[in-house]
């Protein structure tokens, strides 16, 4: 995927933008259809299947980029697409497999459905996720050959890429994030504790995005997350709360911003604090756990205005009483920020010692249940008589057939059957020629030879079962072809119907008429016997 241009702006100046939401919509590959083909040399007609199989299709994969910082590029290229596998050739070559498709996320990146379900958090770079798995590619006659299917005149389909349309959410991983009121001096804070460089104004709403800081305390290092302020309804989506609420989810503190030189009236610093916490206490975070839980501390900000320090000192016994630690701060003159810094360092490296530790990915096995038939069998409520059959193997069997062929159709009965499921459709009711949907098809049920019964011997690509076989048989082509080599008037012996000629010998072609012998021939052999009697 390429980057997403530059916005620009009328003057013709670039304009970073910030884009943590999106939707994509994820298509993997399809694996290459299996091969049916037969090999073929000088004085060996029929060598034996060599059909090769079909490539799987490529995946589409989310890794984590500590390169990458926002989610813009999804934002203008929302389709993701990767390549199929290729079909399979003769002389037992395979298709080629599809190339994967990796996408770089940034870290913090969650993945969920369109209806909210986390799918994945992706943290820690070079993290993996698979969006979308890329289809199996269909077997070709040369795998599917057995004792008694030796030359199979079929191969099977490839799957399809699985399609989905997920929700990339961008959650910020910072240790401490900065709450308050639009225009509490967030972003000053920020700009002051780091190195970064928000944009500062003096009207509400100038942090329209979040904003990543890295501070250093003595040998401490953390982050230190910015987002836009917070109104009185902002867990139920009023400004811009609800959007991004989601990015101090992960923070070990939250440090509470109050501006105490505002002079809008009904506002305190006790009262500010109390919206906060009623906002924080309502919004239910996402990833688990409660924000009730986490740290506070309040920062008393603008103390060098007079009158903001005196009602800094005024409130300070107040919030001090609720186990609130509270610092007095001013990002103007510098005053109070060293012992912030330190005082947040503190916090957070407690918060880390006492985090699990991270360990190394260890493979998973999950056996199937003894008593797991791996489908199920239940009628259909649309249909009376009717039944659904469903299942992970039998759906992906129904996807490898080529239904065109009756070879291919008789191999699936067999797998349903040795799967078990005609014994599964007979107990649950089932009738011959009852309607059984399997996947996106339906068609009607017919009870096959039991599972575990030899093949009969058949052509290539035929199956004696089904009811519909019109190839014409080798006994057919060849008693229309001794009827195209009869002169016209002749009538052949035997049967008036030529498909009714009985051929002992195969290889012999040629046909004798001689019902019109000359009956003199019959006189002069024995005028031949009686003259060698003595």
């Amino acid at each position: 995927m390429r980057p997403a241009p530059p916005l620009r702006s009328e003057e013709g100046f670039a304009v970073s933008r910030f884009v943590d939401r999106v939707v994509l919509h994820a298509a993997a590959g399809s694996g290459g259809n299996g091969c049916a083909s037969v090999h073929r040399e000088k004085f060996r007609p029929l060598g034996g299947p060599d059909g090769g199989n079909g490539g799987n299709g490529g995946d589409i994969v989310l890794v984590v980029d500590y390169g990458v910082h926002t989610l813009l590029d999804f934002h203008f290229r929302p389709h993701a697409q990767a390549s199929n596998g290729k079909q399979g050739q003769g002389s037992n070559r395979d298709g080629a497999a599809g190339e994967s498709l990796e996408l770089k996320v940034p870290e913090g990146t969650v993945v969920l459905t369109e209806e909210g379900e986390i799918l994945a958090d992706l943290t820690g770079n070079g993290t993996r996720f698979v969006a979308a798995r890329g289809g199996r590619g269909g077997l070709g006659n040369a795998a599917l050959a057995s004792r008694a299917r030796k030359a199979p005149g079929f191969a099977l389909l490839g799957e399809p890429g699985e399609e989905s349309d997920l929700v990339l959410e961008l959650r910020s991983v910072a240790d401490a994030g900065l709450v308050g009121f639009p225009s509490a001096g967030k972003s000053s804070l920020i700009s002051v504790l780091s190195s970064a460089r928000p944009k500062i104004a003096d009207y509400p709403f100038t942090t329209l995005v979040p904003n990543l800081g890295v501070v250093t305390a003595g040998e401490s290092t953390y982050t230190v997350a910015d987002v836009p302020g917070l109104i009185p309804g902002a867990s139920q989506g009023k400004g811009l709360g609800l959007d991004f609420l989601r990015h101090i989810e992960r923070c070990s503190v939250l440090v509470h911003v109050i501006d105490c030189a505002t002079y809008e009236p009904g506002r305190d610093p006790v009262s500010d604090v109390d919206v906060l916490e009623q906002e924080l206490a309502q919004y239910t975070p996402a990833l688990g756990g409660s924000l009730a839980d986490r740290p506070r501390i309040v920062v008393l900000n603008k103390i060098d205005v007079p009158d903001a320090r005196e009602l800094a000192e005024m409130v300070r016994p107040d919030l001090e009483k609720r186990g609130l630690p509270v610092f007095a701060v001013s990002t103007a003159s510098h005053e109070g920020l060293r012992e912030l810094s330190y005082a947040l360092a503190k916090i957070i490296e407690e918060d880390r010692a006492t985090r699990p530790a991270m360990e190394a990915s260890r493979i998973v096995l999950r056996p199937q249940a003894v008593d797991d038939t791996g489908f199920t069998v239940a009628e259909d409520p649309d249909e009376e008589g009717a039944f659904i059959v469903r299942g992970e193997r039998p759906e992906r069997w129904v996807r490898q057939t080529a239904f065109e062929n009756d070879e291919a159709v008789g191999y699936l009965a067999d797998r349903l059957a040795r799967l078990g499921v005609e014994q599964a459709l007979a107990e649950a009711g089932a009738q011959p020629g009852s309607p059984v949907t399997i996947g996106t098809m339906t068609f009607d049920w017919e009870p096959s030879t039991p599972a575990g019964i030899d093949m009969v011997m058949h052509g290539r690509g035929a199956d004696p079962r089904l009811a519909r076989n019109n190839r014409v048989g080798a006994s057919e082509r060849k008693a229309a072809k001794i009827a195209r080599r009869i002169p016209t008037g002749d009538t052949p012996p035997g049967p008036a119907d030529p498909a009714a000629v009985e051929d002992d010998d195969p290889a012999d072609d040629t046909y004798v008429d001689d019902t019109h012998a000359d009956e003199t021939y019959v006189d002069e052999i024995d005028q031949r016997e009686a003259e060698k009697q003595p």
